[in-house]
């Protein structure tokens, strides 16, 4: 039986990291930027040492090992997957990953005709339309880009190989970013407005903490404390005033608490006009059931 102060194990309690995994978090932030600046001169051509090579491979053939030793420590103490592997990687690089994932996880989405979070909604409204040409123009000048750095660096077949990875890439990325915007609409279900952007904006935001919405075209987008601009195509068509902030978390997941959100819809109108109904709904209470009259 378990107390009402009790903890379980299943969890981790942050703060609290056994010294070895400083040690590993230590090593690591010392031998991955040493690893790539071993790479980048291997690259320009510098001549290196194969004893340094050799040192720096097995050492990060020892990292991966211990890493995955103190995975399997922390889930045999009862460690969930997600917990272990925030005990051992640091949060932003957490964050950096999981954004590169989601951004090409959407072009599969986005080939698929399979958007993001849509099931059981009350209503669908699509954003990235405006941004459509912009983003394909970005795309074919990357593709240029990546056929021009290919015959540049034809004669240098190292440098052109891991060039030509990082060009493919980028492409990839930029076609991901839209494609994000495509799979990952704004939604309207029950008593809550979600508003997204890409793959890094994620905003829930309560119906009843609407004091009013407004349906404004804004092209000009200055930063200020206790906003949030998702503009697309430096524009957006609908700003709504809370009556309480909301957090809308910063990139690595910092609070940042805001009190008015301007934001973009294909079909603005057709979003205005089903907040304006949605928002009276959830900020009107409803009227209590009367109970039956005490006998005289």
């Amino acid at each position: 039986m378990t107390g009402a102060g009790a903890t379980t194990s299943a969890e981790p309690i942050t703060g609290r990291r056994s010294g070895g995994l400083r040690l590993l978090r230590l090593v690591a932030y010392v031998a991955l930027p040493a690893e790539v600046v071993l790479a980048v001169l291997l690259v320009g051509g510098v001549r290196i040492s194969a004893a340094v090579w050799a040192g720096a491979e097995l050492l990060m053939v020892a990292l991966l090992l211990a890493e995955g030793l103190a995975y399997l420590r922390l889930r045999r103490r009862g460690f969930s997957r997600r917990a272990a592997v925030h005990e051992l990687v640091p949060g932003p690089v957490l964050r950096i990953m999981g954004h590169e994932l989601r951004i090409m996880a959407s072009l599969g989405r986005w080939v698929a005709r399979r958007p993001h979070g849509v099931e059981g909604v009350d209503g669908v409204f699509p954003h990235a339309r405006d941004q459509a040409a912009l983003m394909s123009g970005f795309a074919f000048v990357c593709l240029i880009e990546s056929v021009g750095m290919s015959y540049l660096l034809a004669d240098w077949p190292v440098v052109h190989a891991i060039v030509l990875v990082l060009d493919v890439y980028t492409v990839l990325f930029v076609l991901g970013l839209h494609a994000a915007s495509v799979t990952r609409p704004h939604t309207l279900a029950g008593d809550v407005l979600r508003l997204r952007q890409a793959a890094h904006v994620d905003v829930s935001v309560p119906l009843d903490r609407i004091a009013s919405v407004r349906h404004e075209l804004v092209f000009s987008h200055e930063k200020a404390e206790g906003e949030l601009n998702l503009a697309v195509g430096s524009q957006t068509s609908l700003t709504i005033e809370l009556a309480e902030p909301v957090d809308a978390p910063r990139f690595f997941g910092a609070p940042r608490p805001v009190q008015l959100i301007r934001f973009h819809a294909d079909d603005a109108r057709a979003l205005y006009r089903e907040l304006g109904p949605a928002v009276t709904r959830a900020r009107t209470a409803p009227s209590p059931f009367p109970g039956p009259l005490p006998r005289v």
